[in-house]
Order: C-alpha cells, then structure tokens, then sequence
C-alpha cells in the first residue's frame, strides 16, 4: 500500500543509519523523497541505491539549509514529512571534552536542527508533520555523554515548543528517541573492535529486551507518526525506541 503517494518528505543526514532506513521506507510507500548528507560519495552511493534525491548539505552551515529550502521549493514546492534526523556524537568524559567537540555537537544536533525547522516552515504544507530524531540518552545520566546528552534533550524540547506554536497550522511535531541501535555512526567512535563489542555487551545488559535495536525499528515509528490515518492526534510526543532501556 502506497500510504505516501504524492507526499514529499526530507530527511536530513539521510545516507545511512537510521536516514538510511527510514528512507528506504518511505521510497517503498510511494513518497518521493529527499535525502541529505555531508559525504558526497556516501550520498551519491545511498541516493543512487534507494532511488531518492540526494542533496549535499551540512546541517551545521545556515547558507546550505538555505540552499536546500530553495532548489526543495523550486523542484517540489511543498515539503509534507521532514525528518530532522543529522547528527553526531563524541563519547568522553567533562575533564576530556574538547571545545571543537562541544561545538561541533551543538552546532549540528540543535543549533542545525532549530534552523532546519525554522528554514522549513515557509514550504511546509499546514499539516505537515515535523519528526526531530533525539536520543534514549536524554532520559539518561550517563558518563561520558554530557554535551551530547544535553544537545539532544535541548533537542526534545524545541520539538514541545514547536509543536505549540505550530499546531495552529495543523503541524505535528514529534520526537523519536533511540536507544543503543546497530548503525554505521557506532564505528566512528574512535573505539577499536574490541573495545566497541565490549560496550555493546554492557550496554545490551542495562536493556531489558536483551538486544540492540535496528535502523528499521526508527524508520517505521518515523512513518506511522508521518501518516495522519492513524497519528493525526498526536503532536508533542517523545516515543522511546530502546528495548525499555530508559525504565
């Protein structure tokens, strides 16, 4: 069933990971769809796979979420789903955490991600729905993620805010937030193989479900929430997709 026919959705960071899937799924339920990322040979790559239009933009760089809105008004003029999903981590302690890394995290996961949004808002169709990709982490103390943490929690609550004073447009907006999930962004860590089995081991034990999640458990919350048959009374939610790891 093409439950997305003539809908345009965009999702940012969306050559791989989670982007990737959720992408992917909506390509299969009809949408026509707009893809972004950074790395241009990773994003000719997913583009070319999926069948999807790719645009090169860092969600960090205003004049790029510029050029974005316009070539998307121009070609499309509308945008019905946006997926405000780009973002990066560093794991490390306070005493540790570099200013370059602190800024890089704030300037991609909230400053991007509110001027996405705001730069949007002009092409949103009034009923549009608005899905911001957050974190499990902001219902967490966990060491060795304060900066990232809290860039996603800042995240969330832009995303209860918007949802407020967009709704006189009939504008939804939700977050997802993902617990520890198997995506390419967790070989970026630094970390060698080991290392990073045996944080994926101690972290499958603090989840209750005893696994980690896949990029498709995302992708289809993102489109049940994007699909107003069955999520039209539903704005300003926060849905943990994490095995019940915040309990």
């Amino acid at each position: 069933m093409e439950r997305f026919k003539s809908k345009v959705v965009v999702i940012t960071g969306g050559n791989s990971g989670i982007g990737y899937a959720t992408a992917k799924e909506f390509k299969a339920q009809g949408a026509t769809v707009i893809i972004t990322g950074k790395r241009e040979a990773a994003l000719d790559k997913a583009s070319k796979e999926l069948g999807v239009v790719g645009k090169l933009t860092d969600q960090a760089n205003m004049q790029h979420i510029d050029r974005l809105v316009a070539e998307i008004s121009d070609a499309f003029g509308k945008v019905d789903v946006l997926f405000i999903n780009a973002g990066v981590a560093f794991f490390a302690p306070i005493q540790f955490t570099s200013e370059d890394q602190f800024d890089t995290m704030v300037d991609v996961n909230f400053k991007g991600s509110f001027f996405t949004l705001q730069k949007f808002l002009p092409i949103l169709i009034d009923g549009a729905s608005v899905i911001f990709l957050t974190s499990g982490n902001t219902a967490l103390a966990m060491e060795n993620s304060s900066v990232y943490s809290a860039s996603k929690s800042a995240v969330g609550h832009l995303a209860k805010i918007a949802a407020k004073e967009l709704a006189p447009r009939k504008i939804r907006v939700n977050t997802v937030n993902p617990g520890p999930t198997e995506t390419e962004m967790q070989g970026k860590f630094g970390m060698d193989e080991a290392t990073l089995n045996g944080m994926k081991t101690q972290i499958i034990g603090q989840v209750p479900l005893r696994k980690m999640g896949v990029p498709e458990d995302v992708a289809k919350m993102v489109a049940y929430l994007s699909d107003d048959s069955v999520s039209s009374f539903v704005t300003g939610g926060e849905f943990f997709i994490d095995g019940g790891m915040a309990l």
